[in-house]
């Protein structure tokens, strides 16, 4: 018998044959009906909770298969300029000086989401205004893309900063004409600052607890953690979900954002392989970076970009550098996969897997291209005949479409191609990337279906895919990407009971209104996590 049944719902079930049910049961934390109101009442005893669906539609959980959860939430804890809606140089000073003055003297205060484009005066703070709020705080401001940054003069000297310091390979420490340091950072001369200003683990499940009430109130049941600060986040991750502040499933790849392959080869070395773990955490694919982001842009392409004809973008390894990292992986068994946004990354990406799959055949192995960003026609090509799963971001067309259009022009039509990716059978898991950009994954969904920026620009629409094809991104692929799609992904007996219910029904909402749809309940493990008319996630 039944602890949860669903009636009178829209049930979309992302089995292999897209079937649309009416009605499930749940019994501890499995599906054990799924089908016609009649054939599922019959699980119904007067213990049972009832949900009457009144047509709204109920799907797997959502699967976010590459965000970053632990910086998603500690950027809670700073100043965050796109929650604030910050717009001018005037209003984001204001706001480091009021967090220096709740800091404790010698600790960082930091800033998250900066983008320079949406400021009045089109431009980064400079050293020296962030000197003015303090010289007695390291002060350190993440743009949006989280590939770049800008930090006071004290940060600089914590990093060892100076003006007679060498560019690192893969990044650039920016100095203006007469040499002096302008405190502005680009790709690995970030990525270190970004590891300096970490945070203690109690930081750590703090921002852990307030992302995952974020995300299970917009159906997120599973996440693929793309990395963050390092052993101390890794750890801080595993005890959140062990003492229950973290509800949502985490599949962990083996990455920071600092010197990634010293963090994969140390894992290798303590005899960590993929799939280690049960349904709550699991470890996932060793991972490092390839190149830059799409937005900024500092993805490293085979052309130059339309916006700077004489650059493109930065590679963070030579070829044979990142066939002995990953390769080395691959062969101790692990799934492999890299940050690779540029054509020209991806094509070395898989250069790397050939050369890895040649030396140690593997079946299944799944490796994976994350953000996948502009994969023309030949990539595709040797993605599907390789196997290889890629990570597109569709809301990344949704918020920075219009930056993609001025930067690679008609590449927008291979930028996150997710109909040529499904026309060529790849199976493609949608993700977010948040913080880069909005987690929802009912914004993922609309982008992928619509194609269009915020502001109703054209975003190569010959990539749209239909409402249940972008469903199926942001769940069983999802699953297939983390090799679990026997256990969840999709709404079939014996499989976790992960399920969310929306406020429509989402395949008869007009497909430009998508984004306006919203979570209204959410269960994990069988356990109702999300009920929207109370605005708070339920405890255990």
């Amino acid at each position: 018998m039944a602890d949860t049944v669903f009636l009178n719902g829209q049930v979309i079930t992302v089995d292999a044959d897209n079937s649309v049910a009416e009605a499930v049961a749940v019994k501890d934390n499995r599906i054990v009906g799924v089908g016609t109101n009649a054939e599922v009442e019959r699980f119904i005893t007067a213990q049972t909770r009832v949900i009457d669906l009144q047509g709204k539609s109920l799907l797997p959980g959502f699967i976010d298969a590459h965000l970053h959860i632990t910086i998603y939430g500690t950027n809670k804890l700073g100043v965050d300029c796109k929650a604030r809606s910050i717009t001018s140089i005037s209003e984001l000073l204001d706001a480091l000086k009021e967090q220096a003055q709740q800091t404790p003297v010698g600790e960082w205060v930091r800033a998250c989401g900066f983008d320079e484009s949406l400021m009045m005066e089109k431009r980064y703070p400079t050293i020296a205004e962030l000197d003015e709020i303090s010289i007695e705080h390291p002060i350190f401001v993440m743009r949006t893309c989280a590939h770049h940054s800008i930090a006071n003069s004290v940060a600089m000297a914590i990093a060892r900063y100076d003006r007679d310091t060498p560019d690192p390979q893969g990044g650039r420490i920016d100095r203006d004409d007469s040499g002096a340091l302008t405190g502005f950072l680009v790709e690995t001369a970030h990525m270190k600052m970004f590891e300096l200003a970490a945070f203690t683990e109690a930081e750590y499940k703090q921002g852990l607890r307030l992302a995952s009430e974020d995300f299970v109130a917009h159906g997120i049941t599973s996440v693929h953690d793309a990395g963050g600060y390092g052993p101390d986040n890794y750890r801080a991750m595993q005890k959140a979900v062990q003492e229950g502040d973290v509800k949502v499933r985490i599949y962990a790849m083996i990455c920071a954002l600092n010197q990634s392959e010293d963090f994969v080869r140390k894992m290798i070395d303590a005899g960590m392989v993929t799939g280690t773990g049960d349904e709550r955490f699991r470890i996932g694919p060793a991972k490092v970076f390839t190149d830059g982001a799409s937005i900024a842009p500092t993805m490293a392409m085979r052309e130059p970009f339309d916006s700077r004809p004489d650059d493109c973008g930065i590679l963070y390894y030579e070829q044979d550098e990142l066939n002995t990292i990953l390769g080395e992986a691959h062969a101790k068994g692990f799934q492999i996969t890299a940050h690779a946004q540029g054509d020209r990354a991806i094509e070395m990406l898989l250069n790397c897997y050939e050369a890895a799959l040649a030396a140690h055949p593997r079946e299944n192995h799944r490796h994976r291209i994350e953000h996948a960003g502009v994969s023309a026609p030949d990539l595709i090509e040797r993605m599907a005949r390789i196997g290889v799963v890629p990570i597109p971001n569709p809301a990344f067309i949704y918020d920075y479409g219009h930056t993609y259009v001025k930067n690679i022009g008609k590449r927008v039509g291979h930028m996150f191609p997710a109909r040529d990716q499904i026309d060529n059978c790849i199976i493609a898991a949608g993700a977010s990337d948040s913080p880069v950009t909005n987690f929802q994954p009912l914004i993922g969904i609309h982008a992928a279906v619509n194609r269009l920026s915020k502001t109703g620009q054209e975003v190569g629409i010959n990539q749209r895919v239909s409402v249940m094809e972008a469903i199926r991104m942001f769940t069983w692929n999802g699953a297939y990407a983390s090799f679990e799609e026997g256990v969840k992904g999709s709404i079939e007996i014996g499989k976790l009971a992960d399920l969310i219910v929306i406020d429509g029904s989402i395949l008869d909402t007009p497909k430009d209104k998508i984004k306006d749809l919203h979570v209204e309940l959410t269960m994990i493990d069988g356990e109702l996590v999300y009920q929207k008319q109370d605005e708070e996630v339920m405890q255990s």
